[in-house]
């Protein structure tokens, strides 16, 4: 479910403001880091705005120049920092919380039913096989990680429904830090798949 027709939604999606807070702060983290998905926004944030104007329907706000050159220089003094960094800041202060030996995550307090959080694994770390009842995203922020799909560095995205099932292994020189959503909980299989699953169950209480 990785395809070019997934992600670009994604960034539509964003150009059209229809994402709740969850997924705009991963989508437009994603157009930060991504320079190609930042221009395929860009593309489709002009054709919204055609859009817009071509709409009979739509009453234009009558705007002074001097409104559209503040809103210009806002914008682009704060071109250089991430979007995630706003909410949570530098991802060298975060007070990680250790989940199992090597496997690291922060929740940023955020009102919304997308669970996004931030995870650090550390040079070779793995999450067992799972899969989820929901679509999982996951942003690569920091150093990479594969599966059994392909390698992941910093600025993919990788896009998961229920139908996939995958091991994601840190990469071995630099680990990886990632940005994930998941909209349903995971379901873990193999060896120790019931009392993960139980222990996931447990933690849902404490959320």
């Amino acid at each position: 479910m990785n395809g070019t027709l997934i992600k670009n939604q994604l960034i539509y999606d964003f150009a059209s403001g229809s994402l709740g807070p969850a997924k705009s702060i991963f989508a437009s983290t994603y157009l930060y880091l991504n320079s190609k998905a930042s221009k395929i926004g860009l593309a489709f944030e002009n054709l919204l705005g055609d859009d817009l104007i071509n709409n009979n329907d739509a009453s234009l706000e009558k705007l002074k120049y001097t409104d559209c050159l503040s809103s210009t220089q806002s914008t682009n003094s704060n071109s250089d920092t991430s979007p995630l960094t706003k909410i949570v800041g530098p991802l060298d202060e975060i007070k990680w919380k250790q989940v199992y030996r090597g496997f690291k995550e922060y929740t940023p307090d955020l009102n919304d039913e997308d669970q996004i959080k931030l995870i650090k694994m550390e040079p070779g770390v793995s999450v067992p096989l799972h899969s989820h009842a929901g679509k999982e995203y996951i942003l690569v922020l920091e150093g990479s990680f594969c599966d059994e799909y392909g390698k992941y560095t910093k600025g993919d995205i990788q896009i998961n429904d229920q139908n996939i099932k995958h091991t994601p292994i840190a990469c071995k020189d630099n680990g990886c830090i990632c940005l994930s959503i998941t909209e349903k909980d995971t379901i873990f299989y193999g060896k120790l798949g019931s009392f993960l699953n139980l222990f996931t169950f447990i933690r849902s209480f404490f959320k």
